[in-house]
């Protein structure tokens, strides 16, 4: 009894500490799009749950079927948890010719290779238990040839090439076996997020339909695309600031300008610099003879504090290679060195538990050849970023009228600490190839509360200690009378 009173008291001080001494918000429950972060894979790729859906597959071969499945999400479900992410996209999930679902041959199927119904729906409840939203892919273009639509002579179709059709986006009785099929799905599924792919010739007013439709079936449901459209999605990648974050962490020394496009400050639009559909981010670094883990870290923790919605491909997290598919799809490796899936999942901690970085404001206050600081804030909190993807040790000055008097900035990742000098301003100095995370707060000088908690955590701890001890020593005298 007395042991778990001091054990009580151990974590009521622990906890003391933590008030004390705080690390940031948590992020809400009821989350809006602006706070969320998406893991995108592929379900055959990602992970073998169960064997017994596997007849006809052939992991050597990187075109055909290599096993994975909703089981096998499920199973990995803590790799996930451990990285932070609030959605994962598993790309289509319907009867499909090819490994990555897009040549569609049923929209009323799943894949029996990926599962059954009852495996996608338990792989759904598992990840929502773990406040984790599924979003799935719905193609409007390029199916199978042998689609069912197409063998049946349901509506008309247009060669796309290599065994695909697209459907006439200007025949109705199309458009309405569209919008029936996927209200059908998101109704029957409970997504979090559907994400209409291929959007081929179907105009803006047919999307906007087909949004309408999908949200009179469930108003919570995001609606997104992988494409850039004028058409009412909740969000769409911005392939401008896509591309100014490759070029900006691709290599050392870059033209980082084109980072300035953040300043718009649209946090609901998609961004990434690794990508499924084309070559990977670890590729085109070793195309520029670059050493892929600085890399890595400078342009993660760059994805994961700008402003937007951060995308990460399954693979990104061991910085898999790879020009383009198959090869870019490799079969998850969960055995090879997790260090950057550790930095990954770090930075989206910060990042949900931190409102301000996620929805506030956003400030450059330098960029320039790969140097880039910049400042987060809220009436909350303020954090500055510092990026050095330079070739050389940099440093920046910040006035005061910037994040205020008599304050002090804690760096979150590497535990850098700086105060404000006499002259009042605050002295950023960066070592080549780094990233810091600071935190601003005010500067207490001798924090006198922390250190008396401190001091009674060790009192605490050496009582308990004591107590064990004298409890001991009472057990042994007892058994030798």
């Amino acid at each position: 009894m007395k042991s778990n009173r001091w054990f009580g008291l151990l974590l009521s001080m622990t906890l003391i500490l933590s008030i004390i001494y705080p690390t940031g918000v948590f992020a809400k429950n009821d989350r809006t799009l602006q706070d969320e972060s998406i893991y995108d894979l592929l379900v055959d790729r990602f992970n073998d749950g169960n064997y017994d859906n596997n007849e006809g597959v052939d992991p050597r071969d990187m075109n055909a079927f290599s096993g994975g499945d909703f089981a096998g999400i499920t199973d990995k479900l803590d790799y996930i948890v451990q990285m932070g992410f609030t959605l994962v996209s598993i790309g289509p999930v319907f009867s499909t010719a090819t490994y990555d679902g897009n040549e569609v041959l049923d929209y009323e199927k799943l894949e029996p290779y990926f599962g059954t119904d009852e495996e996608f729906t338990n792989m759904i409840d598992s990840l929502k238990k773990e406040k984790i939203g599924v979003v799935a892919d719905f193609p409007l273009s390029e199916v199978s040839e042998n689609h069912t639509w197409v063998k049946n002579d349901l509506v008309p179709t247009i060669p796309a090439g290599d065994g695909t059709v697209n459907w006439d986006s200007s025949n109705p009785a199309t458009k309405e076996m569209i919008i029936d099929a996927v209200v059908s799905f998101v109704d029957k599924y409970k997504l979090a997020g559907i994400r209409l792919t291929k959007l081929g010739d179907f105009d803006e007013d047919f999307l906007n339909e087909v949004i309408a439709e999908i949200k009179k079936a469930d108003d919570t449901i995001y609606v997104m695309s992988t494409e850039e459209s004028a058409a009412n999605f909740d969000t769409v990648p911005n392939i401008e600031k896509m591309e100014a974050l490759k070029q900006s962490y691709v290599q050392v020394n870059p033209d980082s300008s084109p980072l300035q496009l953040f300043e718009d400050n649209k946090g609901t639009e998609l961004i990434q610099f690794d990508e499924l559909t084309g070559p990977r981010f670890t590729y085109e670094m070793f195309s520029l003879r670059m050493f892929p883990p600085t890399r890595w870290k400078i342009a993660a923790t760059a994805l994961f504090t700008l402003p937007g919605v951060p995308v990460v491909p399954y693979g990104s997290e061991i910085a898999v290679n790879g020009k383009e598919a198959p090869e870019s799809h490799p079969i998850s490796n969960f055995k090879t060195d997790m260090e950057l899936q550790e930095y990954i999942g770090d930075l989206n901690s910060l990042r949900n538990k931190s409102d301000t970085i996620r929805n506030g404001d956003f400030e450059m206050l330098h960029n320039k050849d790969g140097f880039t600081i910049f400042k987060r804030s809220s009436d909350e909190e303020t954090w500055i970023v510092a990026l050095n993807n330079t070739s050389k040790t940099e440093n920046f000055v910040i006035d005061e009228d910037v994040i205020g008097e008599n304050k002090r900035m804690r760096g979150v990742v590497g535990g850098d600490m700086i105060k404000q000098s006499k002259d009042g301003k605050y002295r950023v100095v960066l070592e080549r190839e780094l990233a810091e995370v600071y935190i601003v707060d005010k500067d207490k000088g001798f924090n006198t509360p922390y250190l008396i908690a401190s001091i009674l955590v060790y009192v605490l701890f050496l009582g308990f200690l004591w107590s064990v001890w004298r409890r001991g020593k009472k057990n042994k005298a007892e058994e030798l009378e």
